[in-house]
């Protein structure tokens, strides 16, 4: 499987010293500073700023961001490791720290100019600002360019107008990229990023939406109403903004593949532990051939997932078009991830679908990989382009 693995990209597949530090770390500070109150933010759909405050602290919240700019300077494969163990413990918080690295503050990093970048980047960076990140609106769904939403040029400023929906951080977030229309609907070369900062008059949000999972992760509507923004805050050029999302998106997709995976893991772990543990007929369950080919179909789909994602990782540390492969490691750890979830709860039997065990969370929260950042159905959509070209 190695030697495959490095006819192809020439990636080992081999946990370096600074992942495994680092994959240490994050487990050690989300089983003392998360996994307590897990359950309580879960119930009460808190997000939990103080959490990513100190993640911050940790530098955490701007991994990938170079050293210049107050982050970590760290490559994907560091990334996925962190995203993975937060989500072994919380996928709420998985999400959220997913979110602010890849969407906002990656789009700043990858897409704005020096003074954009030493403007916002800091901030992000070490969590003294949340970053939130818009392009689905309410009507328009996979099909984003046909949004409504709006920047018109007024002198030194865009009018924008609009909303935009299933916005993580929508609340809570200090700063938002924002896709904006600023041509003909419809046409790609129509829609342009721009940067618009919390408290400038006429952006508000929605409601919070009350959902299945990844209760912990704020999800709100955002409503722009005459909202006067800088025209320096535009990314890029205008006409640039779709491109730079579909971009934005392939590392986004590696970010949800190392959700899934995390996910996927922890109810993989629990059940695997709890069929030692639990005993029917004298003996553990683990011993019974229908539990014990369950927990081999999991954790040989995992790996399978870990491959997919560190594959994408590396090419995209190597500065490679892997749009193909992080559709493929998004789509398949996605769906690997609702498999473990539900065979967790099938091997836990009755105390699975209670809230005393952590694969009921695990299940509930495994299903929006499968949906955010592009469905399933839509990952299939782009590998199948890529494949046909």
């Amino acid at each position: 499987m190695n030697s495959n693995a490095q006819a192809v990209n020439g990636y080992n597949f081999s946990e370096s010293e600074s992942q495994t530090m680092i994959a240490k770390m994050v487990k050690d500070f989300a089983l003392k500073h998360i996994k307590p109150k897990v359950m309580e933010w879960d119930e009460a759909q808190t997000f939990p700023v103080e959490i990513f405050k100190q993640l911050g602290e940790l530098g955490l919240m701007g991994v990938l961001v170079p050293e210049e700019y107050g982050g970590s300077g760290l490559g994907y494969f560091e990334y996925v490791k962190v995203i993975e163990e937060v989500a072994k413990v919380c996928g709420s918080i998985g999400l959220s720290l997913a979110a602010h690295n890849s969407l906002c503050t990656g789009h700043i990093m990858y897409f704005g100019n020096e003074e954009q970048k030493k403007k916002w980047l800091p901030k992000l960076a070490t969590a003294e600002w949340i970053g939130a990140w818009g392009l689905t609106e309410a009507n328009t769904g996979s099909d984003a360019m046909g949004m409504n939403t709006t920047a018109v040029l007024d002198g030194d400023h865009y009018i924008v107008n609009g909303s935009k929906n299933w916005i993580t951080h929508g609340k809570s977030g200090n700063i938002a990229v924002i896709m904006v229309r600023t041509g003909e609907k419809g046409d790609a070369r129509g829609i342009s990023a721009i940067v618009i900062e919390k408290g400038t008059p006429g952006f508000t949000h929605g409601k919070k939406e009350n959902k299945l999972g990844m209760r912990a992760s704020e999800t709100t509507e955002l409503i722009f109403d005459n909202v006067r923004v800088p025209k320096e805050n535009l990314l890029g050029k205008e006409g640039e903004g779709f491109k730079q999302a579909m971009k934005i998106l392939d590392g986004g997709r590696i970010s949800i593949a190392a959700l899934s995976l995390g996910i996927a893991k922890g109810a993989y772990e629990a059940a695997l532990a709890y069929s030692k543990e639990r005993h029917q007929f004298g003996q553990p369950i683990s011993s019974f051939q229908g539990i014990a080919f369950k927990l081999a179909d999991m954790a040989t789909e995992i790996e399978a997932a870990e491959l997919l994602i560190y594959q994408a990782a590396d090419m995209k540390n190597k500065g490679l078009n892997m749009t193909k492969q992080s559709a493929m490691a998004k789509y398949f750890a996605s769906e690997v991830c609702v498999r473990a979830a539900t065979e967790a709860i099938q091997i836990f039997g009755g105390y699975g679908y209670t809230k005393d065990f952590p694969v009921e969370k695990f299940y509930r929260d495994s299903k929006l990989c499968t949906i955010g950042e592009g469905t399933s159905e839509i990952q299939k959509v782009v590998i199948a382009r890529e494949i046909l070209r």
